[in-house]
């Protein structure tokens, strides 16, 4: 099936040396991380759920939150610290 996913730049030229290094697609390379993640996730004792960051307060989006920015969205609802 296709998809479209959208990566921060610096992921995918990661990925693409990667892929490039190991001889396999970048295809491939995104499935195996995506079925590592799930099974981790479905271990016992895997990862935890963590509580969401509020990216939206009152009237709208908080300052300095880009939505077109994955990789910073990521950070920002991982950082157990940031205040909404």
């Amino acid at each position: 099936m296709r998809t479209t996913i959208h990566l921060d730049d610096r992921l995918l030229a990661e990925l693409k040396r990667l892929a490039a290094e190991s001889g396999r697609t970048l295809t491939s390379l995104i499935q195996d991380a995506v079925r590592e993640s799930l099974a981790r996730r479905r271990q016992p004792g895997g990862p935890k759920r963590r509580t969401a960051i509020p990216l939206f307060h009152g009237t709208g989006l908080l300052p300095g939150v880009d939505l077109h920015d994955s990789a910073a969205l990521l950070d920002r609802m991982n950082d157990t610290d940031a205040a909404p």
